[in-house]
């Protein structure tokens, strides 16, 4: 997990140190430039997850015809790494190195071959190789200058002083500077199985495991955010299953739901839990730097993002790496509006939509507030092996009316795993995350302050693109256009989640 930047192009040192001391934050534990002498730079400031001691950045291979700088982990590559055979010489025993080797063998087929969450560029030949994992649970940036000159980054921050037309680099997709982009992978539209209910729950229950195991692997601590909702709760009990000791986190304001059912689990798996309390005055001290940092205005956004940013802020004390329960609400119908949609075809084009779009809204938060504390942060309910099995599940035992002819939401994850659990945890009513930390009860108090004698009447008819839903809205969005320079850019890539 770091921060890369480069440009290709050019072989302006300084922008790229610019753009990586903008992005430090991602990455304390060291950083790096390669200059391709006259064709380009790339830029690396690191996160030490995978053999700290020997995986800097940039990495070279053996005869250093390339060059390589990634952000992410690839899982399967103690596997990736035996398949290559005697014919590569490694320097470390970080998963980033195993991408430039295979890079070697295979060429443009890279991505295809990784299993993980990445973001990476390679120098090659006066070539550049850009990629971005299935799902986009890892940011990437590019911006053009000219005809000639690329501009790329992890976070938008450090392009805005550089560039002004930025895209949000696709998903599950590859950029070769020879022949352009290239789609290597799309979410899978799979049709639902007519299989005994009982099959399908193993299969959850199996499939689920299996992608938090693959998960454990790391050199330093990990640990596990625990609201004490359905999802996060599955994880945290599934990874201390293999675990002798698990670390797990939890935030709210006094008396939230949140903090007593997250002791609740924390006591039932045996984690060594930890909880913090945040108020009003706090939210309103950290909420420019929380929008600074998510690169979002959007309400929904902001208001999930101030809880993960004190929970990763409490949990960097203690690891690294941290897992987190994001995706299972798309997999497996886990919103509120999903019981509005009575139609199992529509309900199934839906889920899998929504699974399209977390690249730049859920992941997006995810990614820039544990970042933001130096921590990593994985998801395994969006493995695609995870998402390819759910899609198969079908929409009748994701949302399934019970006895007393109310919707079940995640109904058959709750079944999977309902005897990790206890019952009131594996029957708890759905809250999202902003609600069950208490943050929507805080928020009132929190814009009386924070927004005093800022008037917003007329302030969403000057930014009429920006399509402004709420006077909180409205406050979140001036508070992003002060955090920067030039913050069209930042607004130009906003990802809304009702709106798009």
């Amino acid at each position: 997990m770091c921060g890369i930047a480069g440009i290709w192009g050019d072989d302006d040192e300084s922008n790229v140190q610019r753009m990586i001391e903008a992005q430090r934050h991602r990455g304390p534990d060291g950083h790096g430039v390669h200059v391709h002498v006259n064709q380009g730079v790339l830029g690396h400031t690191r996160l030490a997850i995978m053999d700290p001691a020997q995986g800097q950045q940039p990495i070279h291979n053996e005869n250093r015809s390339a060059t390589l700088v990634a952000n992410g982990m690839v899982y399967n590559h103690p596997q990736l790494r035996r398949q290559l055979g005697d014919d590569h010489e490694f320097s470390s025993d970080s998963d980033s190195e195993t991408i430039l080797h295979v890079f070697e063998d295979h060429g443009l087929a890279t991505p295809r071959l990784l299993d993980g969450m990445f973001a990476f560029a390679i120098s090659s030949n006066n070539r550049l190789i850009l990629a971005r994992d299935r799902i986009g649970i890892k940011p990437l940036y590019y911006a053009r200058q000219g005809a000639e000159t690329l501009y790329f980054a992890s976070e938008l921050k450090a392009l805005t002083p550089l560039a002004e037309d930025i895209k949000e680099f696709p998903p599950g997709t590859l950029y070769d500077s020879e022949s352009g982009f290239h789609t290597y992978y799309q979410v899978p539209n799979q049709i639902p199985l007519e299989l005994d209910f009982a099959v399908h729950i193993r299969r959850v229950r199996e499939t689920i495991e299996a992608a938090v195991k693959k998960r454990l692997l790391s050199d330093v601590p990990l640990g596990a955010f625990l609201s004490g909702g359905l999802d996060s709760s599955i994880i945290a009990a599934v990874a201390r299953k293999y675990m002798p000791e698990l670390h797990t986190f939890s935030v709210g304001i006094e008396g939230s739901r949140d903090l007593e059912a997250a002791r609740r689990v924390a006591q039932h798996i045996g984690s060594t839990h930890h909880e913090y309390i945040y108020t009003a005055d706090e939210v309103v001290e950290k909420l420019p730097e929380i929008i600074y940092h998510l690169e979002s205005f959007d309400q929904d956004l902001v208001r999930s993002a101030i809880p993960t940013w004190f929970c990763a802020r409490m949990a960097a004390d203690k690891v690294k790496v941290i897992l987190t329960g994001e995706g299972a609400d798309e997999l497996f119908a886990g919103y509120t509006y999903h019981k509005g949609i009575t139609n199992h075809e529509a309900l199934h084009s839906e889920l899998r939509r929504s699974v399209t779009r977390l690249h730049n809204i859920n992941l997006q938060r995810v990614d820039r507030m544990t970042m933001r504390h130096a921590i990593e942060a994985r998801v395994p309910f969006l493995d695609t092996d995870v998402i390819a099995m759910a899609q198969t599940v079908p929409p009748k035992l994701k949302l399934k009316t019970g006895d007393n002819g109310q919707r079940i939401e995640k109904w058959i994850l709750r079944k999977a795993f309902e005897d990790l659990l206890p019952p009131e945890i594996v029957w708890r009513d759905k809250e999202q995350f902003d609600e069950g930390s208490g943050m929507v009860d805080l928020l009132p108090a929190v814009l009386d302050r924070a927004a005093a004698g800022i008037h917003t009447e007329g302030y969403a008819a000057r930014f009429t693109a920006d399509r402004l839903r709420s006077n909180e809205e409205c406050f979140y969005h001036l508070l992003l256009r002060e955090q920067f320079d030039r913050p069209e850019a930042v607004l130009a890539n906003v990802g809304r989640w009702q709106l798009d």
